[in-house]
């Protein structure tokens, strides 16, 4: 077939592998980090703002109202439509777990009818969020004339790290505990595979098998390898529980289980270099980079 297409009136047009048709919008799946103003980026704030279609949970909307990002409540009609101060009406819409999958099929249909749509995820949309979904479906739905752009954000591992200090500075890698869509054998592969090549673990959902997480771990690691656990990183009071970090050691982890708080929860477990270092303020982890001095840098 050839790539060209000519029209009635002898023009040529692109076929449909020419590019996004010109009457249609884009869907942005952005990444809000923790949620809060301070942490989220200049680019998320924007797409957001301008979007005619925002797609939210009832608490990421609720943080995006903190600063104006989104409309006050009030502001809002039983329709969904906010009208914000500089005259810009856009439609804002409630996402929740269970409703993924028919609000991606909305999202194609709005984008088609040429509406700029933003799909919040909280941290990062690539890093356990909706972005695997969102492909998923457009695969499924055969939605290959939706444009789709990922806005990136701060993720949980990232925002941790920078509560307890500068633990990440070497090798790292992330691992989640949720079961739902893995394996637990596939997952305790990736917990031995990790702790014996010595990465600095970052573990999500820890709701979820933690303890058994941590004894895995012990199995290849002393257990004075330092640990963070850390809560809602990022979000201050405005969390589920509360911002909160705890410095422990392996051995000890999984005996504090009272400070494992939901799904707002990570575990970061150092490496053989990963030390406490304390100054007037506190104690924080780092993680060396290895082998350089001071005179090395």
């Amino acid at each position: 077939m050839s790539s060209d297409a000519e029209s009635a009136d002898g023009d040529t047009t692109a076929d449909a592998t020419g590019g996004t048709p010109d009457d249609h919008g884009t869907l942005s799946v952005v990444g809000i980090g923790p949620g809060l103003p301070a942490h989220m980026t200049a680019k998320a704030k924007r797409v957001i703002e301008s979007a005619d279609v925002v797609i939210a949970s009832n608490l990421y909307q609720k943080f995006l109202r903190e600063d104006g990002t989104l409309p006050p409540e009030d502001a809002v009609d039983d329709d969904g439509l906010a009208t914000r101060e500089n005259g810009f009406e856009q439609e804002i819409v409630r996402s929740s777990m269970g409703r993924q999958i028919e609000l991606a099929r909305a999202a194609f249909d709005y984008v088609r009818e040429g509406k700029d749509v933003a799909h919040v995820s909280g941290g990062d949309p690539s890093v356990y969020g909706k972005s695997d979904l969102i492909f998923t479906m457009a695969e499924e739905e055969g939605a290959t004339d939706v444009p789709i752009e990922i806005v990136p954000g701060l993720t949980a591992a990232l925002g941790g790290a920078a509560n307890v200090g500068a633990p990440l500075c070497n090798d790292f890698c992330t691992i989640s505990l949720s079961d739902k869509w893995r394996g637990w054998d596939e997952i305790e592969e990736k917990l031995r595979a990790a702790a014996i090549s010595d990465f600095v673990i970052v573990l999500y959902n820890c709701w979820r098998n933690y303890e058994k997480a941590v004894e895995i771990v012990r199995e290849e690691r002393i257990d004075d390898a330092a640990v963070a656990i850390v809560n809602d990183a990022g979000r201050e009071d405005a969390g589920r529980n509360g911002e909160d970090h705890f410095i422990t050691t392996l051995g000890e982890a999984a005996a504090h289980d009272d400070k494992v708080s939901g799904m707002g929860t990570s575990l970061i477990i150092g490496n053989h270099e990963t030390e406490t270092w304390e100054n007037d303020d506190r104690t924080y982890l780092v993680t060396p980079r290895g082998g350089r001095d001071v005179d090395n840098f």
